[in-house]
Order: C-alpha cells, then structure tokens, then sequence
C-alpha cells in the first residue's frame, strides 16, 4: 500500500517548501473556516494559485473547512464554497455535519476528508462518515496501534485513514478544548485558540478537595512552570508499525511553523518512508533521521497514545527547544558550479568561520565550515548580517534551489 505524506502550509512559501522537500500533499486554509485563524493562511486567489502550482509537479492539495460554524455564518459559507468552485482542490478538511452537509450541497463532486476534530475512534463512527459520503476519516490522536487496526479490519477497504505522526498534541480531545475561549473569549474551536496551556503558570499546590492524596504533577525549570504544555508527537522510530497498521496518510502537524521546519520534518519522514517502502525487510533506523528533527524547534518529544492508552510520558513538556530560526541561515537561489558558489537568500545572520550544514531534499545535512562569503556585488564580506540580502557562498557541494543553509549540529 502506497502511503501518502501530508505536510502543512501556512502560506506560498511553506507549501513550496513541503512539496520540495517531499510532500505527496500539503493542507491549508483560507481566510476562514480555518481552525488556525493566527496563521497568515490563503487567499481565494492564493489558494487557485496553490492548487495550480501543486497540481503541476504532481502534488495534492486539501483544504481546511474544518472550524464549527454559528447558525449567522453559513451565508458567507455558502458564498465561500462557491468560489472554490472552480479551484480544483483535491478535497475539504471538515468536522462539523452542517458544514459537512452544506459543501455536499453546494460542491457535490468534492471528496471531503472528517477532520480529526470530528474526534472518530470507533469503526461505528468511521462507517456513518463513510455512508454520508466521506472519502477519508482523519483518526482522533487518543487512538492506540491497536485501535487503530481494529478500526481498519471493520470499516470499508475504500475508506481511507490518515493521522498524525508528528507535532504538536493538544491536553483537550483531538483539539475540542475550551480554555482559551473560558480565558481570554478566543474560541480554539473557530480556528482562533490562544493556546494557554502552554502558558507559564505560578502554582503552589494542585489539590482537589475531595482527592486530597490525588496531586496533579507540576513541573518547574528555569522556562517556567509547566501543567498543561503536551509533549509532541515524533514517531520517525516507529516507521514499521505505522506502515504496516493500516494507515494511508501520515500527517504532520504545523500550520504555523517555519518554512524551515516544514523542510525538515517532510524530508525526514520522506527518507524514512522511502526507506522502508524500498526493503522493509532490510529496513534500519537512521539515527540521523532524529537529529533532522531535533534541528527545528519543538518541545519534548513523545509517542503519543500510539503505545499506551493514556501516556505518561506524553502529558508535560519542561518547555520549548527553540533551535529552529536561528539554525536557518539562507536558501539556494542559484550555483555556479565551475566557481563552487552558490547564491542564497539570507535569513539569520552568519559569518566566515561558522560550522554550517546544507540540507538537500532526500539527504541529511552535510556539514563543512564556511571559508567565503561575497556581497551581491562579488565583494568578499566577514559576514552576512542583514536578513534578507543576497550572498554568495564557497560550498564543497553541489547546491540546487530550495538547499537550506543552516548551522551545525554536529
């Protein structure tokens, strides 16, 4: 069974850097119905343009639709689908069943894909979604590999499964959580959570009164002090179990990341993935594939509820590792490969004398420092301190468009 990767993109230059770096797909969203409203998302003629660039190197695009909608907002969906109309996107992303009835009305011919806030973890739940016309059911994340075969032997082999593998877990049920809306009236279920449980909070003691022995954990480092902050998800170890479980598509979270990060967990799950689907049988772990992942920012990485009903190990994080924008110094443009120079768009600051990495799609980083870097007008510089300025840079490797540029973690 071939297995789809579907990244996420935020914006023009995520999505670009998810397809090069791997991605059989990307989801996003449009201005609205989104569930990440904070992120810059697309506009109805981005999204044409999106779906045009994508359809163009063979690529899919889907489309998130996937907020709950008050009974005053289905005009402007009515009115939003029907500008999709001729987009060709490849299917909607929804949860809600009023939404979900409203683009079978309205967008007949869509596949539609129940989102994982629809929070499916039965078969029963998967064969209604699939009765009323869905192609694809995105699983809860509370699922375990063992519920999740389950659920594939009973549910039709034409409907298909996709879920998370990697990113960020949310301490409410497949991200139904009311906090941020009781907290600061941004309701996370209208694509516009403020995600307090990664806040810091001054706490003495976590007692309910009639569990007096029954303390919630509260963990404290020089970050702050964590109760609620989830670890994420990371399962590039585990690539055989979740190949062989029944899955078709391997999610990653991350609408709001990096274009960076976007690079690098694509292109790490997509040599995992390619590893395996070529000798599963004399399929090894990378070691190298982990470090690709611990180059971006992340919190403590966990396997989810893949292994254990209710994980332990999933449920605190001590704070964010926020390696990821200052590791990414520049993106390839162009090489001169008779000079050995390549041309990059700078983003983060770096000199002569630095321990660099560049990072092709399908390979890890390769490291070596960097002895020579030119202004834009061939004028030999000490360093590149200006985001967002053209340098040339002396590489010992061939560059392509689209190379990462980013510091060393060897």
């Amino acid at each position: 069974m071939s297995i789809e990767l579907l990244s996420p993109a935020g914006d023009m230059e995520k999505l670009k850097s998810a397809l090069l770096y791997g991605a059989d797909a990307v989801y996003m969203a449009g201005n609205v119905f989104g569930m990440r409203a904070a992120a810059t998302n697309f506009t109805m003629e981005q999204i044409y343009e999106a779906v045009r660039y994508a359809h163009s190197l063979g690529k899919k695009i889907y489309l998130t639709v996937n907020t709950m909608p008050h009974w005053y907002e289905y005009e402007m969906l009515e009115k939003y689908l029907d500008e999709l109309r001729d987009a060709n996107v490849d299917a909607l992303i929804v949860s809600d069943l009023g939404v979900f009835e409203t683009v079978r009305k309205i967008l007949p011919d869509m596949e539609i894909h129940v989102s994982t806030q629809a929070n499916s973890v039965s078969h029963a739940s998967c064969n209604v979604w699939h009765k009323m016309g869905a192609k694809r059911i995105v699983l809860a994340r509370e699922l375990n590999f063992d519920e999740i075969r389950e659920i594939r032997k009973r549910i039709s082999p034409e409907l298909e499964l996709e879920c998370f593998i990697h990113g960020s877990m949310c301490i409410s049920y497949s991200g139904r959580c009311l906090i941020s809306g009781n907290l600061n009236a941004r309701d996370a279920n209208r694509g516009a959570c403020s995600q307090p449980c990664r806040w810091n909070y001054k706490m003495y003691e976590i007692e309910e009164e009639k569990r007096p022995d029954e303390r919630m954990p509260v963990i404290e480092t020089d970050q702050g002090t964590f109760i609620m902050a989830s670890k994420d998800m990371c399962m590039i170890e585990h690539i055989p179990d979740l190949m062989e479980c029944g899955i078709n598509c391997f999610k990653i979270e991350g609408r709001m990341r990096s274009a960076y990060y976007t690079a690098c967990v694509t292109n790490a799950y997509r040599m995992a993935i390619d590893s395996y689907t070529a000798d599963k049988d004399n399929y090894k772990y990378d070691p190298l594939w982990k470090r690709e992942l611990e180059s971006v920012s992340h919190r403590d990485y966990s396997t989810g509820f893949f292994y254990d009903k209710v994980n332990e190990e999933a449920n605190i994080s001590t704070g964010n590792k926020n390696v990821c924008e200052q590791s990414y110094y520049a993106i390839a443009e162009g090489y001169d490969a008779e000079k050995g120079i390549a041309y990059f768009r700078q983003r983060n600051k770096f000199k002569v004398g630095d321990k660099a990495e560049l990072l092709s799609p399908g390979k890890v980083g390769k490291a070596f420092t960097v002895t020579e870097i030119l202004d834009e007008k061939g004028t030999p510089i000490e360093s590149a301190p200006h985001p967002g300025m053209y340098v040339y840079v002396k590489t010992p490797f061939e560059v392509k468009q689209g190379d990462i540029l980013r510091s060393s973690f060897m």
